[in-house]
């Protein structure tokens, strides 16, 4: 089961594999990951700009260990960087699986980072498996604790490249699928058209047009997405 803490911690229900769209830049990286959740060992370090998918694969990673009984835990350190590093993982090296997202976010800290490289280090002692995740490769992200650096460069590191336009309109449709929307290209370039780029923002719409179309009993075409969202 995942930690729980009394911190604003909480690992959305809606990441899975199965939902993520692979795009053919990104098929290798991705199936690297599910292979490093399934059966790996030491840590593994995904990187890629924003919007390449790093958070969702942390918690699609979460989701798929829980469904075969593995304890894990998922912190988004962008969120917790005022929680003390020290207490924040402490015992983590109990769980099967650990993630840590937007690990670049507390580069530079020299708390923090020496925290993360004796978790690192009993993570390893433990057989416990480390996700980092961050925009930039070890060596890039800002780490200044060499120790550190070392380790995480001894691991593994994936790279994901961002998703072009097309993929991202794939993704949407593949979302809408798995809510049980028909959503044809057409009207999904409508909507990519004019809604914010990030996959959090087009979420959002995906999550209204929903709503809307269940109470309306109508299926989604582009007036009926004008009238939901005045556009």
């Amino acid at each position: 089961m995942a930690l729980q803490l009394a911190l604003p911690v909480r690992l959305p229900d809606d990441a899975s594999f199965a939902n993520f769209h692979v795009c053919a830049h990104n098929r290798a990286a991705v199936e690297r990951l599910v292979r490093f959740v399934a059966s790996g060992a030491g840590s593994l370090y995904l990187h890629g700009p924003p919007g390449s998918g790093r958070t969702h694969l942390l918690q699609a990673a979460c989701h798929a260990s829980e469904e075969r009984g593995a304890a894990i835990v998922y912190l988004p350190l962008a969120e917790l960087g005022e929680a003390p590093p020290g207490e924040l993982f402490a015992g983590l090296e109990a769980n099967a699986l650990v993630c840590l997202d937007d690990a670049d976010h507390v580069a530079g800290r020299a708390g923090w980072e020496e925290a993360l490289f004796h978790l690192h280090n009993r993570c390893l002692e433990a057989g416990c498996r480390l996700l980092l995740a961050a925009a930039l490769p070890p060596a890039q992200a800002g780490f200044r604790l060499a120790d550190l650096r070392s380790r995480l460069q001894g691991g593994e590191f994936v790279a994901l490249a961002p998703p072009d336009d097309e993929a991202r309109i794939d993704a949407l449709m593949l979302r809408a699928r798995n809510r049980g929307l028909v959503l044809d290209r057409e009207v999904a370039r409508f909507v990519w058209a004019r809604s914010a780029r990030s996959m959090a923002a087009l979420m959002a719409v995906l999550e209204r047009l929903d709503a809307a179309s269940l109470d309306a009993g109508r299926r989604l075409s582009i007036p009926f997405v004008k009238d939901v969202m005045g556009w």
